[in-house]
């Protein structure tokens, strides 16, 4: 990856490696379009005993975000198992970290999206979607969820809405990611990554 070219900011917390392997999927959409990165980044688990026992460098998978990764980004793709019809509270403690982006309007009309993991058919990925994308709107993004012009939408049986792509990872976290699935997250990475360069413009005349 050339740090001189765009990317958009693939976000995730991953407890079981559900999201994770969504948030890869996502990833190749975004990099199968020309000219654009995908970057992986998570965030470390939060404790309600102490406030940092994990190296600064996880053993496996994506390194830890950073506001810089935000700062640069040129759109942004979140993604989080749901906790209760929520975001994982890992995800949101980075988020409520950004008040200083916030601030300065960093994240204004950068494009983003979302998607979720759930164990259960129904297990609130709907709600959580919609959750995460209220501190985006808070930051003046610009939310583009899935169209129903994605055949995948109407034919799934397990994971997939318009507010962002989903996955049902079964009650042990071990069901992989199907075919549609992926075809959806897939598909939501190359439109953000097609919105990232066709608004990059635009966000660069805001400086």
């Amino acid at each position: 990856m050339s740090s001189s070219r765009p990317f958009v900011l693939v976000l995730y917390y991953s407890r079981h490696g559900a999201t994770r392997l969504l948030a890869e999927q996502v990833a190749a959409g975004i990099e199968s379009n020309a000219g654009i990165d995908a970057r992986l980044r998570t965030v470390p688990p939060v404790s309600a005993t102490c406030e940092a026992v994990d190296p600064e460098i996880p053993d496996e998978g994506a390194v830890f975000a950073t506001l810089d990764d935000l700062r640069e980004c040129a759109g942004l793709a979140l993604g989080s198992p749901t906790r209760f019809g929520n975001m994982a509270a890992p995800l949101k403690y980075f988020l409520d970290g950004t008040s200083e982006l916030w601030l300065g309007g960093t994240l204004v009309d950068k494009p983003a999206t979302a998607f979720t993991s759930t164990a259960s058919l129904h297990g609130g990925q709907e709600a959580t979607l919609l959750t995460m994308l209220i501190p985006l709107l808070h930051h003046g993004m610009v939310y583009a969820g899935v169209p129903y012009s994605e055949p995948g939408l109407l034919a799934t049986t397990s994971g997939g809405t318009p507010y962002g792509t989903s996955h049902v990872a079964g009650g042990r976290s071990d069901r992989s990611v199907d075919d549609t699935e992926r075809e959806l997250a897939q598909a939501q990475g190359r439109r953000i990554g097609r919105l990232a360069k066709a608004l990059q413009g635009l966000t660069e005349a805001r400086r």
